[in-house]
């Protein structure tokens, strides 16, 4: 948002939380639920017209599916696919007019499911069928739809991932240190959208887990595993 800001963009935001004493304050911040759908319409009716929309609102969850209270996972489907859809089916007319752009953060788990992210990786997949399906949909429309799907990236993401209960976790499994920071994601993808890409896989990790997991998915079962059984307080085993 503040990439986009920086070269002259009127840009609003939407979050559930309020923003903070940091925020810029040459960004409109609009506090709602973005799995309110008739809340989402309501400011795209206010704030039209719209010329790219940014699909980035995202929760995680951290838990065994044998475990997990399945209101976990519906949460994490309401806020990461279901929050895309409305945002999208809101923004869609004014985006038609003005043949703008749509941009999903999807993952890499969009591509290959995780284990202990059960809810996270269905989300994922659901919205990349959902935005190539969409893209196939507006070809000949002017809307260009562009699917990015970063790796692990050093974010809040994995602090406010929900455990088995939906409760908080409040604490990251990985070393944040070691990944791609979150300006240089959104740099990228800044730059894939001005090149009117339609997909972004970052990393070469990225990339060879997508490759490796089209051609040699019974390896990347053990090999997914065993990297993500080392995450601190793992229950893999």
């Amino acid at each position: 948002a503040e990439l986009f800001q920086s070269q002259g963009a009127e840009v609003h935001v939407i979050d559930i939380s309020a923003p903070g004493q940091d925020a810029n304050p040459k960004i409109n911040y609009h506090q709602a639920d973005i799995t309110q759908f008739e809340i989402v319409e309501q400011i795209a009716t206010r704030i039209s017209p719209v010329d790219i929309l940014i699909n980035n609102a995202g929760i995680s969850m951290r838990s065994m599916f044998e475990t997990v209270d399945l209101s976990v996972l519906k949460q994490v489907m309401d806020i990461n696919f279901w929050g895309t859809v409305y945002a999208t089916h809101a923004a869609l007319p004014y985006l038609k007019k003005s043949r703008g752009g749509i941009i999903g953060i999807s993952s890499i788990a969009g591509y290959r499911g995780l284990p202990v992210r059960s809810g996270y990786s269905a989300s994922k997949f659901a919205m990349n069928g959902f935005l190539e399906a969409l893209r196939t949909e507006l070809l000949h429309s002017g809307v260009h739809v562009f699917i990015a799907c970063p790796g692990f990236t050093a974010s809040n993401i994995r602090n406010s991932s929900l455990n088995a209960e939906g409760n908080i976790t409040g604490e990251t499994m990985r070393e944040e240190d070691k990944m791609m920071s979150a300006d240089e994601v959104a740099l990228k993808i800044i730059h894939a959208y001005q090149q009117k890409k339609k997909t972004l896989i970052m990393t070469f990790q990225g990339k060879l887990t997508v490759f490796l997991n089209k051609w040699m998915n019974g390896l990347m079962d053990t090999l997914v595993y065993n990297a993500l059984k080392k995450e601190r307080n793992s229950p893999l085993k």
